[in-house]
């Protein structure tokens, strides 16, 4: 007999992701109205106020209860704080008017004086404002609103797209709903779920690119829809009808770039706001008037017929708005091409800064105009959304913004480097016993940490769609549970002493293994040497103990934070004071290693008791002139070094000189930063050279990264003429740090949002932090880090400069602690008292030697 099973898949509906309500069962309701929200807040009958109904982009809709004289901003912020939404300036309210339209709701304005029978009316909350790279919305909430938005965009037509594109974003939107394939979950799903007009259609073709995002998260799955959504000409269009003046009907739009024009769905004319002169308009004539020609100095007036006077009020609403919204954050224009809106009492935006707008439209007063108060508005708001003030608060998102960077190195040793070698079957079965079974426990138990922090940061920050009661915000006791949980591993911690050995054994001894090691490490998620990551546990806990002094020196006594912050610094202070010993015992062994694979022409470089001290560059004097040399100080030798021109950057050795019986001399030469060296062997002299104007360095590529793994501090200190201590590897360990930042380049006009990474004395920047290897790395080795100065024309608040010679990057931080962290990090790479920069001399060096 075959046994019948029957499965039941529980589908999710739209909005489970942001936790509206199930509703099941036959209901008078209307569609995604709850019984709750029916009756009003509280769960009270019908209040003798202002009750309005606004549908999310989930499509749930509740009622609000407001005063008779509210206006639109109030609403706006009912809305906003009831969903959690921390982005809100992206977003607002639209309703269709008389004539059908759909229009905003206005802030400044009385809700009744905007719309004719409010309580029969049905707001939408919907994205006004669409950045030009979804890389630039911070929280995952955000973008899983935008993805809605764009799905709702779909399903009207206002996505405008060819059939493989509409079926590629409705395949993210089902990942993103409910998960990794399942044939019975996707026909219920879409079946139950409309994403595209044709969907009948296409929906075989829907499942099949589905199956294809196995393992995808929901926020990956957002991201790709947005990614694929602002590449087409119709993201974020809303057509105004129009028509030129030869009475061709056509759309017009406005978009954070400036006017378009499109006949049809396709776009025809984008009239840039730097362009732009004068925007106004007259009853149904709307006007354009650009700057001058550079062929002529005659000035083009562009005139275009709109519908009806209200759509040409409407149009030119949105223009000021999205003008001025998208001007908070770019660069102050030249006055010369300043933008005027007129109509009557004319609106004027000359590209103030964001703190001079806000100071303007105060001091102003009571001669604001509508228009101004609304600008006003999304100042403030904007503000305050990515400028929160409490210090404690941006302590404890450096500990979840360094804990993502730690969890992705430890994935690139128990994910990525676990599928190489089990790929190619080249480790023996006790060795990978021994590593993963180390490792493991410790990636598992950061994975669930990760999780908490992240919850208690949601709702600390307000982005989490959770309604919870209670003090949350606070960290100290999610940090006292689990430093208490780690003292469990330190087992396994104690245990890397045994792994790095034997693994450094297994790859002398087998050669099929050192090939794939050698292999991985070229790979781009392998951004480190890759024995580096295995001591990521260790020095994790560092950080704890350093990210937790600073919280407990923020608290005061009697803050009800303060006892378990201080609790939890005990804990992780104890576990990182017994394995100090062994940190310090694994770095030394950990550049032992590195140098060994580096260096060409020396064996046995690991041996017991050996102790590096620095690596740097000087130049030797050789019986051909001076010579550069990259050098390397141990315990008990010194090494001299040239670069080899190999495709794995490696360095030959040409000396090795034992320490015991050299002397050394400074002055013998009359000759400044000139020293020699007197061994049994034999004689070097040495020069510091004194001049960077005459050194070239036209063979460094670093900035561009142009190679893998040239990024290392020993070719880093050979490109830039600089030396390293262990003692600056220790302090560059001890200061780890990733976030958010927007990059600027010198000549640029635009910021780019980057999640940044500073490890091994260098920035490396990703996309998000969800990226698994970097786009580019920054070594910072002979960088300046300066606040800067009057020349740069920087009106922007937390910048900061980094400088080497003719490279400038400027770069801006989201608040006052973090900017300070970003400098102070920076700061302990590129002028640590431990290093001195070397420079070529002027003068030509009169004697020769050995």
């Amino acid at each position: 007999m075959l046994e019948c099973k029957e499965i039941f898949v529980a589908i999710q509906t739209p909005g489970t992701r942001l936790g509206a309500q199930f509703n099941a069962g036959i209901s008078t309701l209307e569609p995604g109205q709850s019984l709750t929200a029916a009756m009003g807040p509280g769960g009270k009958g019908p209040s003798r106020g202002l009750q309005l109904r606004v549908q999310s982009l989930d499509e749930s809709q509740e009622f609000y209860d407001l005063d008779p004289r509210a206006d639109g901003e109030t609403l706006l912020t009912e809305v906003f704080t009831r969903s959690n939404l921390i982005e809100s300036d992206y977003f607002g309210l639209e309703f269709q008017n008389t004539q059908m339209n759909w229009v905003w709701l206005e802030p400044t304005k009385l809700i009744v004086k905007q719309v004719r029978r409010p309580k029969n009316t049905l707001f939408r909350l919907s994205v006004k404002f669409f950045p030009p790279d979804p890389g630039q919305l911070q929280e995952e909430h955000t973008r899983y609103l935008f993805s809605l938005q764009m799905k709702r965009d779909l399903i009207e037509g206002r996505l405008a797209c060819t059939e493989n594109t509409a079926t590629l974003l409705a395949s993210h939107l089902v990942q993103s709903e409910i998960g990794d394939y399942d044939d019975v979950a996707d026909r219920d799903f879409l079946k139950l779920n409309k994403l595209l007009p044709n969907q009948e259609r296409v929906q075989e073709r829907i499942m099949e690119l589905h199956r294809r995002h196995l393992g995808q998260t929901p926020a990956e799955s957002d991201f790709h829809v947005l990614e694929i959504a602002r590449k087409l000409d119709m993201y974020g269009v809303r057509f105004h009808p129009a028509a030129d003046r030869e009475g061709t009907k056509i759309n017009l739009a406005v978009a954070h770039i400036g006017l378009q024009v499109f006949q049809g769905n396709t776009k025809i004319n984008t009239f840039n706001w730097s362009k732009i002169r004068k925007l106004s308009f007259k009853r149904k004539r709307f006007l354009i008037k650009l700057h001058p020609d550079v062929h002529g100095p005659h000035q083009d007036t562009l005139e275009f017929l709109m519908a009806s006077r209200d759509l040409c009020k409407v149009f030119w609403k949105n223009c000021v708005e999205h003008h001025s919204f998208f001007r908070l954050f770019d660069q102050p224009q030249p006055k010369s091409k300043a933008i005027f809106f007129s109509r009557g009492s004319s609106f004027r935006y000359s590209g103030r800064t964001q703190k001079q707008l806000v100071e303007y439209v105060r001091d102003n007063g009571a001669r604001r105009t509508p228009y101004q108060r609304c600008v006003a508005v999304y100042v403030h708001a904007f503000l305050q959304s990515i400028y929160p003030t409490d210090k404690a608060y941006f302590i404890a998102k450096e500990i979840l913004t360094t804990e993502r960077t730690y969890l992705k190195d430890l994935e690139v040793i128990t994910v990525w480097f676990r599928s190489a070698v089990i790929k190619e079957n080249v480790m023996p079965e006790c060795l990978m016993t021994l590593l993963f079974s180390n490792i493991d426990p410790i990636y598992e138990f950061h994975r669930t940490f990760l999780k908490e922090i992240d919850q208690r940061l949601a709702l600390w920050s307000g982005r989490s769609n959770a309604h919870v009661k209670g003090d949350y915000q606070k960290i100290g006791d999610v940090m006292l549970r689990n430093m208490c949980a780690l003292k469990e591993f330190t087992s396994y911690l104690q245990k890397h002493d045994e792994v790095l050995a034997e693994l450094e054994k297994a790859t002398k001894r087998l050669k099929k293994l050192e090939t794939v090691y050698k292999e991985f490490e070229l790979q781009k998620v392998c951004y480190l040497p890759l024995n580096t990551f295995l001591l990521k546990p260790i020095q994790r806990l560092m950080h704890y103990k350093l990210i937790l002094e600073r919280l407990c020196k923020h608290y005061t006594p009697d803050h009800p934070d303060y006892n378990n912050c201080t609790e939890a610094l005990k804990e992780v202070a104890e576990i990182a004071t017994q394995l100090h010993t062994s940190l310090i015992r694994l770095e030394n062994f950990q550049k032992l290693t590195e140098l060994q694979r580096d260096l060409i022409g020396i064996e046995n470089l690991t041996v017991p008791g050996r102790e590096f001290i620095r690596e740097g560059c000087l130049y030797k004097l050789t019986k051909k002139g001076l010579q550069q040399r990259m050098f390397f100080l141990f315990s008990d030798m010194l090494l001299y070094t040239s670069k080899g021109v190999t495709a794995t950057n490696q360095f030959k050795v040409h000396g090795q000189l034992p320490l015991h019986g050299m002397i050394e001399s400074e002055n013998e030469w009359s000759v400044p930063h000139c020293f020699t060296i007197y061994s049994a062997q034999r004689t070097i002299v040495s020069l510091e050279p004194e001049s960077e104007d005459d050194m070239s360095l036209s063979h460094n590529s670093l900035d561009k990264q142009t190679q893998h793994r040239a990024n290392t501090t020993m070719h880093v200190c050979w490109h830039r003429n600089t030396s390293v201590s262990m003692s600056d590897h220790s302090l560059a360990v001890e200061n780890q740090l990733s976030g958010y930042l927007l990059r600027k380049f010198k000549n640029s006009n635009g910021w780019q949002k980057l999640w940044v990474v500073f490890t091994n004395f260098c920035l490396f920047f990703y996309k998000t932090h969800q990226d698994d290897f970097p786009l580019a790395s920054l070594p910072l080795l002979g960088y300046t880090v300066s606040t800067p100065g009057e020349s740069d024309t920087i009106h922007k608040e937390y910048v900061f400069k980094l400088q080497f010679k003719s490279h400038v990057y400027f770069f801006r931080a989201e608040s006052e602690y973090t900017f300070e962290r970003w400098m102070e990090v920076i700061k302990s790479a590129a002028s640590a008292t431990g290093r001195i920069c070397l420079f070529m001399p002027k003068g030509p060096f009169e004697r020769n030697g050995n």
